[in-house]
């Protein structure tokens, strides 16, 4: 096979298509044709453009970079046998997302033959690529991914944040999907349960594990507790929101030596301990003021005990929130009245809020405004009111901002799949998928630009494939780039801007 090759003389560079041949048991290269010269990092082809024709433009940019990434981890040879595969679907999830039977014509149109070195793509390869993550213990094999993106990015990880969502499945055959509380408000899709931890700074994801979707929030915490040494972070904080905290999950993350930063839902006895809070202390003074960003929060706190964990509870107010939440309830309230009035019907969870005659009921307006732009907070670590609003509630846009990316970008639902396998393995693509796009985060930081729109602005820069008639030398040139474009792959690695023939 011959191939292009650089010659450096006096005058400048040359580019000569070769051919290596064994000649007496060596290697020779043999000159086939000079096909032009670099001048300036550019080549310059010795041919007329008019015996010059173009075989094919194919998509390189976006699949260029996310490749660098993937092979920075050694992602490919992690996920074994069928690592490019899988590769190809991670690929097509961050950047043009393609159902797998659509896969075969998306793959023919970028440059992923090259790069992954695939010759074919069809379903059938794709399908045996989902299953054969059955094979792997999936704890192992995140563990050893994390493992590598922690030693290829230098990260030293001193905190997990965690999270859960569910999404819905089509159809009713699959047995992991299940009837539960759907968090988009939706009855009668069946649901599964994805929990998922993050890097407490940097929102690398570390695991994720999917569960039935009847499975309490709390539960799927108390099943991975356990793993957390797995990942090498021997000790830490674990931030978590009120649906998941329970008194178990404090003691259990404790027996670990790690430190709990968690909501607390304001129900049953906590309220009337609220209450006590509010009247010994005056919140609103100007010493309780904290502010992040745009948002300004009057903090107190007292010690609290969880079960049999004693800790720190801090009660946060945030006026803004409560006149927003009054607003949008008055609407809702006035504008249910006015549906009564005409005889219909209205949600049932707004019944409560009016007697026979249609009118509204003050007491219940006032019993459920008393809390409205209160939140609570417990943690058993040694923090300050500042670090535990920022903690708790900048990391906990962190995760869900993992989450909107992984159902949106990654198109994590609607899942098509039915077989409880394939399930599975389309949920670690799409974890993989906000892998690559977190660790592509970490690269844009110095040109604030979010990797979504990074991609989106390097998606115009092609590969293009020539021929020569006359000569019969083949050639490819990605297109010029653009100013934007060189700098975005410039903060990636200066290897990516790199001219090649």
């Amino acid at each position: 096979m011959s191939f292009i090759r650089k010659i450096k003389k006096k005058d400048g560079i040359y580019l000569a298509e070769v051919e290596s041949k064994w000649i007496d048991g060596k290697v020779v290269q043999k000159h086939i044709r000079y096909i032009g010269k670099e001048v300036d990092n550019k080549t310059i082809l010795s041919s007329s453009i008019s015996n010059i024709q173009i075989e094919d433009v194919k998509i390189y940019g976006p699949i260029l970079v996310l490749n660098y990434i993937s092979k920075k981890i050694n992602l490919n040879k992690i996920l074994g046998e069928y690592g490019n595969e899988i590769l190809c679907l991670v690929f097509a999830h961050c950047i043009n997302y393609k159902s797998i039977n659509q896969m075969s014509a998306w793959f023919k149109r970028t440059d992923l033959n090259v790069l992954l070195k695939i010759n074919n793509l069809t379903e059938r390869k794709l399908l045996q690529a989902l299953d054969s993550l059955e094979a792997f213990d999936a704890v192992k094999l995140q563990q050893k991914i994390f493992n590598s993106v922690r030693k290829e990015y230098q990260i030293k990880p001193e905190g997990i944040i965690y999270d859960v969502t569910n999404t819905y499945l089509y159809g009713k055959k699959c047995p992991f999907g299940k009837m539960g509380h759907d968090k988009e408000g939706v009855k009668g899709r069946p649901l599964i349960q994805i929990g998922l931890g993050v890097t407490k700074d940097e929102g690398i994801p570390i695991f994720h594990k999917t569960f039935d979707g009847n499975i309490h929030d709390t539960k799927t915490l108390h099943d991975l507790i356990s793993s957390f040494g797995y990942y090498g972070i021997q000790r830490g904080i674990v931030i978590y929101d009120r649906g998941i905290t329970s008194a178990q999950n404090v003691a259990d993350i404790g027996k670990l030596q790690w430190n709990s930063l968690c909501g607390v839902p304001l129900k049953g006895n906590l309220k009337s301990f609220i209450r006590k809070m509010k009247t010994n202390k005056n919140i609103m003074d100007i010493k309780n003021r904290v502010k992040m960003k745009k948002s300004i929060f009057y903090v107190i706190q007292e010690q609290y005990t969880i079960g049999k964990i004693t800790g720190t509870l801090v009660l946060c107010f945030n006026e803004q929130q409560r006149k927003d939440l009054r607003e949008s309830r008055y609407d809702e309230i006035i504008n249910a009245q006015n549906i009564l009035k005409r005889g219909k019907c209205i949600k049932q969870r707004l019944e409560k809020y009016f007697d026979k005659e249609c009118e509204i009921i003050e007491k219940k307006l006032k019993e459920a405004e008393e809390f409205d732009g209160y939140s609570c907070i417990f943690t058993t670590a040694s923090l300050s009111k500042e670090e535990i609003i920022s903690l708790y509630f900048r990391q906990k846009d962190l995760v869900e901002k993992a989450f909107r990316t992984m159902k949106g970008i990654t198109s994590l639902r609607p899942i098509r799949h039915w077989l409880y396998n394939r399930v599975t393995a389309h949920v670690f693509i799409c974890y993989l998928a906000y892998l690559l796009l977190s660790l592509l985060n970490l690269h844009l930081k110095k040109l604030n630009i979010s990797p979504e729109l990074a991609l989106r602005e390097i998606d115009s820069m092609y590969k293009v494939y020539m021929h020569d008639v006359e000569k019969g030398f083949e050639i490819s040139r990605v297109v010029t780039l653009s100013k934007k474009q060189n700098q975005i792959l410039n903060a990636i690695s200066r290897t990516l801007t790199k001219p090649s023939v």
